[in-house]
């Protein structure tokens, strides 16, 4: 049985190979050059782009790449996407099964999240068919996991909110001037992403997202993920903080993908939680 997810689940072609699970890269566009995630472009690099002003941009995969996967066998398949709404992989996998001979074989599975969450459930997945589980019972059996994901982001750079279309100039510069910190969330179906309160200032920012994971009762039996554009030590602080206030089962401090930065910009922390 094959499965397959992308690099939204910060997983490179290579580890994947190596945990057994398909990656298809996602693919980035600065300055007129197109380059696939992990494999053609490190975070790091993408980082220096950004920081000589380059306005980057991500694309999901064609219809032709997922068919191409999705018609390289007979065996049955599980095909992990991005949470439906956050991008259009989801519609785009269940248009490419549609095409193919007995599409029965093959489950969709929307994730109805990204980065740290979906990485969990990539993991999820292997495990379970190690244990014997068909793609289908897998399919089910991650239904949990997937309802109960929570995400939070603290984008910092307004410069580049701007430069790539989502604030106003003047939101930027009263944000930059005031050092203002927009604080988002997933709406309640998971399909967009909401502002939930702006702060002055990284603690009180973090403070908000903290109180949030209280009221959603986060605790042994979860996952927290902190993940991070380039700054790995404010990472870890807040991972410290996470620590201190929730006895969960587990948190890592990950780096986002470069296409992932594309969104959320330099210096963007993404906090999320999973029920394991």
């Amino acid at each position: 049985m094959k499965l397959i997810a992308d690099t939204s689940t910060l997983i490179s072609p290579a580890e994947g190979k190596a945990m057994g699970i398909e990656i298809i890269p996602i693919c980035v566009s600065i300055d007129g050059t197109t380059y696939q995630d992990y494999a053609q472009i490190t975070g790091e690099q993408f980082l220096q782009y950004i920081e000589e002003g380059s306005i980057p941009s991500s694309s999901q995969p064609a219809i032709g790449d997922y068919l191409d996967i999705l018609e390289s066998g007979d065996e049955e398949m599980l095909f992990l996407t991005v949470g439906d709404g956050l991008s259009g992989a989801y519609q785009t996998a269940m248009s490419a099964r549609n095409m193919v001979n007995n599409p029965e074989r093959i489950h969709i599975v929307n994730s109805k999240t990204l980065a740290g969450p979906m990485r969990y459930l990539a993991q999820k997945a292997v495990m379970l068919r190690e244990q014997g589980l068909s793609a289908g019972a897998i399919a089910v059996a991650l239904e949990s996991s997937i309802e109960s994901s929570v995400s939070f982001v603290i984008p910092e750079d307004f410069q580049f909110l701007k430069r790539s279309g989502r604030v106003t100039n003047m939101t930027a510069r009263i944000g930059g001037i005031l050092k203002l910190l927009p604080i988002l969330t997933q709406t309640k179906d998971k399909t967009r992403i909401t502002p939930v309160s702006v702060r002055r200032g990284w603690n009180a920012a973090v403070d908000v997202i903290l109180q949030r994971l209280e009221e959603l009762h986060i605790g042994a039996n979860h996952l927290v993920t902190v993940c991070h554009a380039g700054t790995p030590e404010k990472a870890e602080t807040i991972a410290a903080q996470v620590a201190e206030r929730f006895p969960v089962s587990e948190i890592e401090v990950l780096p986002l993908s470069p296409a992932l930065m594309t969104h959320g910009g330099p210096g963007c922390i993404v906090i999320q939680a999973i029920l394991k």
